[in-house]
């Protein structure tokens, strides 16, 4: 249930109206957007008959929400929410840009990547230092060894770093050294360490699971921000059909789905999405033109070489023309790098 407050309602009957709903047994969630106040009431608001709001002088309207999902929707914030990530800003005309290899291999090799990501455009470092992989045999990363060389990069160029967490075992070094902190696919689901997530105040990345709805998707994010979290973006990565000539499918649907109903950050992931280089350039673009705030595109120097997914990295040379072209798109939409 949703009460929204009259334009202009005083502090002080905001509060004598958060503590009628607080006396019905009810917790809230407030939004102070410029023209109106919202009051999200989170609980069994079905016992709660809405008719004692309507009467109160400052109420304007009382909504009920049909969604499961409460603090991740965008009836209780209608503006877009803006996450500060070390601070680069993602969210309403703010554009993320992410990139980096697949795997953290070397020293040399992420610092050589970063600098020449940054040089073209880029405003955040990813890498995986623990890498989930399918077959138990494959590169699994080098772990925090891999961790501390992505700090090493941060040093060098300034860029924040964004890598995936796997475990809670690592959460506080994590909470302590990552700017963005991302949780894969196959832990989209993963609701204790989505809990656990809610205890650190670190922005959360947040991808879509292969087969995963986008209410599945929007109710794991409100599993971090009801822990207390609200630091929350996601990411459209593909989710697997029939198809078996791409990787997955990137379902660019999902951006103005997920911008209807949620208020959260959106970005998308093409490098994962098709699984080849060559499918990126003309995803990431599509991506942009459809508003997604962000993309998070894998970069490396060497993909023939490279230990994990060089398929479908990026050279820098190619990464520097398709960022070329995408900050012209960002303008036609209205956003900026």
């Amino acid at each position: 249930m949703i009460i929204v407050l009259k334009p202009r309602t005083t502090e002080e009957n905001v509060k004598r109206v958060e503590d009628m709903v607080r006396a019905k047994g009810l917790s809230v969630h407030t939004v102070y957007g410029e023209d109106l106040t919202i009051i999200g009431c989170i609980g069994d608001t079905m016992r709660v008959d809405s008719r004692v709001f309507e009467v109160d002088k400052s109420v304007e309207k009382v909504m009920h929400v049909q969604e499961s999902y409460k603090l991740a929707n965008r009836a209780f914030h209608p503006e877009d929410t803006i996450v500060d990530v070390s601070g680069v800003k993602v969210g309403g005309e703010h554009l993320a840009l992410i990139a980096g290899p697949c795997s953290v291999e070397s020293e040399e090799q992420v610092i050589e990547i970063a600098k020449a990501a940054k040089a073209s455009g880029a405003n955040m470092l990813r890498g995986g230092a623990f890498k989930p992989r399918t077959s138990p045999y494959a590169f699994q990363g080098m772990g925090l060894e891999g961790l501390e060389i992505l700090v090493r990069a941060k040093e060098e160029t300034g860029l924040p770093i964004v890598t995936e967490l796997m475990s809670a075992e690592y959460l506080d070094v994590f909470d302590e050294k990552v700017d963005l902190i991302q949780i894969g696919a196959r832990n989209m689901q993963n609701f204790d360490l989505l809990k656990q997530l809610g205890n650190t105040k670190r922005p959360i990345l947040l991808k879509r699971g292969l087969n995963a709805t986008y209410e599945e998707w929007i109710m794991s994010a409100e599993y971090i921000m009801a822990s207390g979290n609200p630091n929350v973006i996601l990411c459209e990565r593909g989710v697997r059909t029939f198809e078996s000539y791409t990787r997955n499918t990137l379902d660019l649907q999902a951006i103005p789905v997920i911008k209807k109903k949620s208020h959260l950050p959106i970005i998308v992931d093409p490098s994962h999405a098709g699984g080849k280089w060559w499918l990126v350039e003309p995803m990431a673009k599509a991506s942009i033109a459809a508003g997604a705030d962000g993309l998070m595109i894998e970069v490396h120097n060497n993909p023939e070489a490279a230990l994990c997914d060089g398929g479908q990295s990026l050279k820098p040379e190619k990464y520097d023309k398709l960022l070329t072209e995408i900050t012209q798109i960002a303008k036609v939409v209205g956003k900026t790098v």
